[in-house]
């Protein structure tokens, strides 16, 4: 067992302080751990969300250091007794109390995406599909839906763009739908224009807080600007364009 201090932001949408809490930790231990700790002991009105503590329902996402992590699976053995522990809600979107915030506004760029449209079924009714095709957005399913990624996408937080903008989460999905082999849909002038695929400048940063390891930056977001390019800004693609009157297909 080691003492610790946590220093916790307490308040709500009308403002709020971070407060010190001096707590026991034992061996073992995880951040989530330690926050229940001191709601039973200390704060009893400290607000924390959480669900599974498996790492697998996303709702412990806070910014602990700095850095977006799932509490319960932020092991408090990675820090030193020495270290004084900084936990405050995910600074992008909007503080209900303590360490809770606002997500909805998440569910509202999901709202903009067109489900999916699969092709028809062959003659003898059945879907057919290379695995190659198939394990190329499997690992897209994995999103826990965290939003972690959303919170430290600096177009979100610090560029204004939340109009413009929908985040990785949902390029991610935008990305599920669009390189899936058996969806119909045009999306990329959506990609382009609603989703605002542009705006993202490729830093990776979404890719490092996720907890899944799921390659949004690389696997996700790079596929969907090269098919933006090749449809809008590819000089072939654009004169093919005027002499068919036919849309290229995307990259492969």
């Amino acid at each position: 067992m080691s003492e610790h201090i946590f220093r916790i932001w307490r308040g709500d949408s009308s403002g709020g302080d971070f407060v010190d809490y001096k707590t026991d930790v034992d061996d073992g231990m995880v951040v989530l751990d330690v926050l229940h700790r001191i709601q039973a002991k200390q704060a009893g009105d400290m607000a924390v969300r959480w669900n599974c503590k498996a790492g697998k329902c996303g709702s412990c996402g806070m910014e602990i250091n700095g850095i977006p992590k799932l509490a319960c699976m932020t092991r408090m053995n990675n820090y030193s007794q020495r270290d004084v522990i900084t936990v405050q809600p995910l600074m992008t979107f909007p503080v209900i109390k303590d360490l809770v915030c606002d997500v909805s506004w998440n569910y509202e760029q999901n709202l903009k995406i067109s489900p999916f449209k699969p092709s028809p079924p062959d003659s003898d009714g059945r879907h057919r599909m290379m695995q190659e095709d198939v394990d190329r957005i499997q690992e897209f399913r994995k999103c826990i839906e965290c939003y972690l990624c959303q919170d430290v996408c600096h177009v979100i937080r610090n560029q204004g763009r939340k109009d413009r903008f929908v985040g990785p989460r949902f390029l991610i999905r935008a990305a599920s739908l669009v390189l899936h082999p058996l969806d119909v849909e045009d999306r990329i002038p959506a990609v382009r224009d609603e989703l605002g695929s542009g705006f993202c400048n490729i830093t990776r940063c979404c890719t490092d807080v996720c907890p899944e390891n799921i390659g949004i930056t690389d696997n996700a977001i790079i596929p969907l600007k090269e098919h933006v390019t090749d449809r809008y800004y590819d000089p072939v693609a654009w004169i093919l364009r005027k002499v068919t009157g036919r849309i290229r297909s995307g990259v492969e």
